[in-house]
This record gives structure tokens, C-alpha cells and sequence, in this order.
């Protein structure tokens, strides 16, 4: 209350920012957009300050119906961008920073949890959404996707990077089913007509830019700390009611902060089901072990076909606030959203004891079912955990 009576206070102006402007940068001559293509995207100027947590890439292609059919059509699958590319590096002086695998997959999983119902409207611009086109016509299409919806690293690093060589790194899907639903009698094809990274360049005032290049100068280490997203896969789980997965060893440093688990039955590579769906698989309960420690301490003693999931839903609203910090809890999903989505198990294992300061971590999934698991089920685990270079 003390800061209303500050009438005597002088306005602060700040020029430590000259200007910023938004750069086009394209792959290099002789890329090709095909499948399983690799396309490298570098920014060669090192004598830049560049914002990479704003910039984000920018699609535009075509969607091609080769065989049209009365009463039969296809559409752009949700958060269709994502599932363009198998895997998104981001290189920074030839060395490897983050990596998202599985891109589709990681980013859906990230923006359900993490999403508010503000920013959910803002990225239909990215494709966060299902975009439909006239049955027997072509389709032009074009999305902006913020890099901070597929990677960790532009999500968390919110500061500028100095005098760096930059360079993106996507290798395109091999097929077309997972980023379009409908009839795949009538052949529907996509074409990716461009693909470009647009970043933010930073123009600094002449003090601000001379106390950036003493920083330089002196030689000290430059660590940058963020929250990489490394998704792990079963493909074909056993068709039994018990499951004990050992997803994997890790280090203390990067231990996991969070998991994402969630089950898939039958939708990769499905062009007649939604792969940004998820199925409960008459799950029951869910375990998660770091070596000796496990989480979360009771049993979830889940029933689906009861629509008991309550404590699910709790587990997951409660995640943006421990992620984001404040005070104040967000969702995307209502609770009946949640249950058509979804489900997904949110674990938050952020603190954790003393006993854990060991080389390596062993990172263990268990899960009960009431049934057994139904055949071509998939299971994923999002592993978010901190990474420092």
C-alpha cells in the first residue's frame, strides 16, 4: 500500500532497445521438401543479437485430394505442423542444444498441460487446430508455429544469443497419415511448399551494446539452463493387465522434473482416427520409480467405466501452476475435455530427496489395467527434466 503515496517517483524510460526486427531465413538451395528429407535451416551471420524464444517457423504447403468421392473428405489433423517433421534439432556453433523427437506426439502432449484457454484461440495460427477443406478441391494452407511450442529450449530462454552461429534442423514424416483424418479412399496428399525460420534480430543502444561486448571480452563461461522435452516410446505393449516399463537411465543432472504418460491404441498412421486423442485402456493405476523412490505415494485406483478420475484431473490442473509459477491455477481442458483428449497421467516429481543424489537414475514406469491392454497400443512417456550447456 506504501506505493500510492510515492507521488515524488519520475518516470523510467526504457532504450535499452533500439529497435527489433523479424529476419527471414530459408533452407539452404538445394533442399527438398519430400519425405524423410532432411531440411537445414542455418543463420550464418555471427555478428548478431538474435531472440530465439520469439522466432518461429513458417509453413506453407498444399493439400492435394487425388481421387474425389461424394460424401467422402479429409482434413488437417490438429496441431498438424508438429506431425510434419519426425524430428526438430536446434544446433547453436555446430553443437546440439535441444532436440524434439516424435515432434507431433511431444508438442500435443506439452500443450495439453500447459496450454491456457487464451493461447489455445492465439494458435490456430500454428495449426492447434483442425482446419477443413471443400471435398474434391485443392487446399492452400499456411501456419506460423512459435519454435516455443516445439522445444524446450526457445520456450525457457527467454534472453538473446550473442555472435552465434544458429542452424534448425527438421527431417520430414515418412507418410502423410498422421497429420490428416478422413477417407483415405480418395488418395489425399500434402505438399510442403515452403518452409522458413523467421528470428528476431536485437538492436541495442551504443552503452547497452558496449557492455554486452566487455561480457564477451572478459571470457567468462556462458551457461544457458532450460527444460529440454525427451519423449520415450513403447511401440506394442503385451496384451496383459500388469506392466512394468523401464523407460530409462539418466543422469543426475538431468533427471525427470515431470512425466506425461499416456496410452494409444490403433491410431498411428490412421488417417480414420485422431492420433492427438488418447485412450484409457481401462487404466487403473499408474506408478512412477526413480531408483527406490516412487510417485505418487497412493494409489490412483482409476474406473473409467465408472468415470472415476478425479484425482487424474487434480494431477493434471495442478500442473501449470508448479510448471509456470504465481499464484493462480490455468487448464485447457475442462474435466469432460479431459476424459475425451485424454486421459493422460501428470506426475510431478520436481523435489525430491536427498537419496536421489546418485550418478545415474533409472527412470521405471508401472501400470495396472483392468483388462488386458487391447492390441497395437502404444504407450508414450514425456520426460521434462533440466538441461544446462
Amino acid at each position: 500500500m506504501a506505493e500510492i503515496l510515492n507521488i515524488g517517483n519520475k518516470p523510467i524510460f526504457d532504450d535499452c532497445i533500439v529497435k527489433i526486427e523479424t529476419y527471414t531465413y530459408n533452407p539452404y538451395a538445394n533442399t527438398t521438401f519430400g519425405y524423410s528429407d532432411e531440411i537445414r535451416i542455418p543463420i550464418q551471420h555471427q555478428d548478431l543479437y538474435t531472440l530465439p524464444c520469439e522466432s518461429f517457423l513458417y509453413v506453407e504447403g498444399k493439400l492435394t485430394i487425388k481421387k474425389p468421392a461424394a460424401n467422402k473428405h479429409v482434413v488437417l489433423e490438429n496441431n498438424c505442423v508438429a506431425f510434419m517433421f519426425d524430428e526438430i534439432r536446434y544446433e547453436l556453433n555446430g553443437v546440439d542444444i535441444d532436440r524434439s523427437r516424435n515432434a507431433g506426439i511431444t508438442s500435443t502432449l506439452k500443450n495439453y498441460v500447459s496450454l491456457t484457454a487464451s493461447r489455445n484461440g492465439m494458435l490456430k495460427n500454428a495449426g492447434w487446430d483442425i482446419v477443413n477443406f471443400s471435398n474434391g478441391e485443392e487446399g492452400h494452407f499456411n501456419f506460423c508455429v512459435p519454435l516455443s511450442m516445439l522445444l524446450g529450449f526457445c520456450e525457457d530462454y527467454r534472453r538473446v544469443v550473442i555472435n552465434a552461429r544458429h542452424e534448425l534442423i527438421l527431417i520430414r514424416s515418412r507418410n502423410d497419415n498422421n497429420y490428416l483424418r478422413g477417407d483415405a479412399e480418395i488418395q489425399p496428399e500434402i505438399e510442403l511448399l515452403k518452409v522458413r525460420w523467421r528470428m528476431p534480430h536485437v538492436a541495442l543502444n551504443e552503452i547497452n551494446k558496449l557492455a554486452m561486448l566487455r561480457t564477451l571480452e572478459s571470457g567468462r563461461f556462458l551457461s544457458m539452463s532450460f527444460r529440454s522435452w525427451d519423449l520415450q516410446e513403447f511401440p506394442l505393449l503385451q496384451s496383459t493387465t500388469k506392466h512394468s516399463w523401464t523407460v530409462k537411465a539418466t543422469t543426475q543432472l538431468e533427471k525427470p522434473r515431470y512425466i506425461i504418460f499416456a496410452l494409444q491404441t490403433g491410431r498411428k498412421n490412421n488417417i480414420t482416427r485422431s492420433i492427438t486423442k488418447f485412450d484409457d485402456c481401462k487404466l487403473t493405476n499408474v506408478k512412477l520409480y526413480l531408483n527406490s523412490e516412487f510417485y505418487p505415494y497412493d494409489d490412483l485406483n482409476l474406473d473409467f467405466s465408472k468415470k472415476r478420475y478425479a484425482i487424474l484431473y487434480d494431477m493434471y490442473a495442478r500442473f501449470y501452476k508448479s510448471y509456470y509459477g504465481g499464484n493462480h491455477d490455468e487448464v485447457l481442458l475442462l474435466i469432460d475435455k479431459f476424459g475425451f483428449c485424454g486421459p493422460f497421467v501428470v506426475i510431478d516429481c520436481l523435489r525430491q530427496s536427498e537419496s536421489m543424489k546418485t550418478a545415474t537414475v533409472e527412470v521405471r514406469l508401472e501400470f495396472d489395467c483392468m483388462e488386458d491392454i487391447p492390441a497395437n497400443t502404444t504407450a508414450y512417456c514425456l520426460i521434462i527434466h533440466d538441461r544446462m550447456v
